[in-house]
């Protein structure tokens, strides 16, 4: 039961650090309408949960340009942790 939340949890992380992938790899592409880009806007929308809470964690003086990067880190390094948190759960569930 309690490996299964988890197993969604990190689905969940997931979802976010992919779009958040390609949302850094569509920023990448040359031109002024990235921001009108359909596909972008919609890993924008994915991505933006994790963004709102990395501009939340993150100190005043970060500029918002480096949010990507700290959003980023904070998934991956929640996705290993849960990952940890399920292999123990496991372990402990099958005695």
């Amino acid at each position: 039961m309690l490996t299964d939340i988890i197993a969604t949890l990190r689905m969940l992380v997931e979802i976010n650090l992919f779009a958040l992938m390609g949302q850094g790899v569509l920023s990448m592409l040359p031109g002024v309408d990235r921001e009108k880009n359909l596909f972008y806007l919609i890993l924008r929308t994915i991505a933006s949960p994790a963004m709102r809470l990395a501009r939340w964690i993150a100190p005043k003086f970060v500029v918002d340009r480096h949010i990507g990067w700290i959003a980023l880190f904070m998934l991956l390094v929640l996705w290993v942790s849960l990952a940890v948190v399920k292999q123990i759960t496991m372990a402990v569930e099958t005695g």
